[in-house]
């Protein structure tokens, strides 16, 4: 390159990079979306409306991408995640509260993923359910301590294709696709309480806290295992090509997560829905109503897609949990360390998966367990979503790179529909306390 440019020769442009390999954190947060628990509650909303609430995934698509897109870059621009930021510029009363609760939430909705990724393998080939629990959180826990983060990292990628299962799923059954297109884009929106209630828990399952923290903390790690990169704010002629990749990363993973909840639902809508089977309790439970209307082979690309979304959920929950208590406590961080190097990020990614095993064994009611995640991630969504706004636009934190207009409309609007959402489902549970 340096002989051509003496020569007065045009330099050879730098050969383009596949697109698999520029898909990354947001490809495999987006896909980590649609865990369990999520099927659980796409398949609900589609049983119990039917096509009423499609529209529900393409509204919130937009405000997932710009409030990702945020999150992502704070990690890139500043070289560190969520919660060491938070550490660095907001009182700790606020960082400790927002992370414990995180990992509260996290530990039980990693105890739900399990308990349904078992009874879908259950369902498929017989066998004790516990035994499952355990083999799962046994090969979960030893992939993310044993395989050095160059080599996970394209494991967690390949494990988002199993996401395709309920894209399939859709076309081994019969579709009046005239009417679903039709039924989306004029949605007949109902407001009575049912409706309003799936409706947050929809939009609660859709945009997450622990995302927030695990695309960050990945742009950290992707940053780090690359060679001569740095944090955008020490490198700022990396910029460029990483801004860029960050926002096709993201489109494409928050684009694949709300378009497979869409299948979901419809799934579910022209299945279950029509056959007057309106009330879903947990994912497996939708993969065994499936069976007797769409046969065999949907139910088996419906629970298998359980296991495989389960297998991907699981150890990026864990993950986002120990990134946030690691980076709060100053320790060392990150899948690219080896065990030894960094004991205490290990435990707590141990500590939340052996927790989450353990209360599967105490006779604790998934829809309960869920209930209680869905409460705890309302309590803290909010906050953080309007800390990493607050954060994404000071260019003390952020440099030349603060976000500019359009992700700040996105990013706040996704703030306000989330307070909205929490709002309301307050609002429901005190009138279901009383």
């Amino acid at each position: 390159m340096k002989n051509a440019r003496a020569r007065g020769e045009p330099a050879a442009p730098a050969p383009a990079t596949p697109l698999l390999k520029r898909l990354g954190p947001g490809l495999i947060t987006g896909a980590a979306d649609d865990d369990p628990s999520g099927i659980a509650t796409y398949s609900q909303a589609g049983a119990q409306f039917g096509y009423a609430m499609l529209w529900s995934v393409l509204f919130t698509l937009p405000l997932m991408i710009g409030i990702q897109i945020v999150s992502a870059r704070i990690g890139r621009v500043t070289g560190h995640g969520l919660a060491a930021n938070i550490r660095e510029h907001y009182p700790a009363w606020l960082l400790h509260g927002v992370v414990g609760l995180l990992l509260v939430a996290n530990t039980i909705n990693i105890a739900a993923d399990l308990g349904a990724m078992a009874a879908a393998l259950r369902l498929l080939i017989g066998g004790p359910a516990h035994l499952y629990i355990i083999a799962f959180a046994t090969v979960s826990l030893g992939l993310q301590i044993f395989i050095p983060f160059p080599r996970y990292a394209p494991i967690l990628k390949w494990l988002t294709l199993t996401l395709f299962a309920y894209v399939a799923t859709v076309f081994v059954v019969q579709v009046p696709w005239g009417e679903v297109f039709k039924r989306t884009f004029l949605p007949p929106v109902e407001l009575h309480a049912d409706y309003l209630l799936t409706l947050v828990a929809v939009f609660g399952t859709t945009i997450s806290p622990y995302l927030f923290f695990w695309q960050a903390s990945q742009e950290v790690e992707e940053q780090r295992a690359g060679p001569g990169e740095e944090p955008l704010r020490v490198a700022p002629e990396q910029a460029s090509a990483h801004l860029n990749r960050i926002r096709l990363d993201t489109y494409v993973g928050m684009t694949f997560s709300n378009a497979v909840a869409f299948f979901i639902m419809l799934t579910a809508a022209v299945t279950l829905n029509l056959h007057g089977i309106t009330d879903i309790q947990s994912s497996e439970q939708a993969a065994e109503a499936l069976r007797p209307i769409g046969g065999e082979f949907a139910f088996a690309l419906f629970a298998s897609g359980i296991i495989g979304t389960g297998m991907l959920a699981v150890p990026i929950l864990a993950g986002s949990a120990a990134y946030a208590v690691a980076e709060s406590f100053r320790w060392p961080i990150g899948l690219g360390l080896q065990f030894a190097e960094a004991r205490g990020f290990y435990a707590i990614v141990t500590v939340a998966t052996l927790v989450g095993v353990a209360l599967n064994f105490t006779g604790l009611s998934p829809v309960r367990a869920l209930i209680w995640s869905a409460v705890i991630n309302g309590v803290i969504s909010v906050p953080i979503m309007a800390v990493m706004m607050l954060m994404a636009a000071r260019p003390e934190i952020m440099g030349r790179f603060t976000i500019k207009r359009r992700l700040k409309v996105l990013g706040w609007l996704a703030t306000l529909l989330m307070a909205l959402a929490v709002a309301a489902m307050f609002i429901a549970l005190g009138r279901y306390l009383v």
